[in-house]
């Protein structure tokens, strides 16, 4: 997890593609930020669907803009990476840039880049693999089944 200045600025998973080297990150600190782990614990074991932790994008324009779509997309539902260049007024063609932005994003999970799927529907490119992918969708569709009252 990276922080500055109160601001979530990276939340990578172990074996993440594009994540920033081990020393970049400094010494460890659990305390920087608690309200990231507890607004995680909440997303996996108390249905929240929305996060709150106060975030600093580092990124281009064009994928500041996409991150922040990201956002958009509804707790439990995914669009396709095309779908997403349209909503934003993109061509069509350009879901392999949006694609790219996606796999660069700096804080999986309250980022969720995981909502984002192929044309045909099919997982396709996760930075933290398919199966995490597979198993964060599958949670949120069980969680949305299965919790009657969700925190936000």
């Amino acid at each position: 997890m990276g922080t500055d200045a109160g601001e979530l600025t990276g939340l990578y998973m172990d074996q993440q593609l594009y994540r920033p080297e081990p020393e970049t990150f400094g010494d460890r600190d659990d305390s920087a930020l608690p309200g990231v782990a507890e607004e995680l614990d909440e997303y996996f074991h108390h249905g929240r669907t929305t996060f709150d932790v106060p975030m600093r994008l580092a990124g281009t324009p064009f994928q500041r803009q996409i991150w922040t779509a990201l956002q958009a997309i509804p707790y439990g539902e995914t669009t396709t990476y095309g779908g997403l260049a349209t909503a934003l007024g993109l061509k069509p063609q350009s879901a392999r840039a949006v694609g790219l932005a996606n796999g660069k994003n700096p804080i999986s999970i309250i980022i969720p880049c995981h909502r984002l799927v192929g044309s045909t529907g099919n997982l396709t490119g996760y930075g933290g693999g398919i199966q995490r992918k597979q198993f964060l969708l599958d949670h949120e569709r069980t969680a949305m089944h299965a919790e009657p009252t969700r925190r936000a």
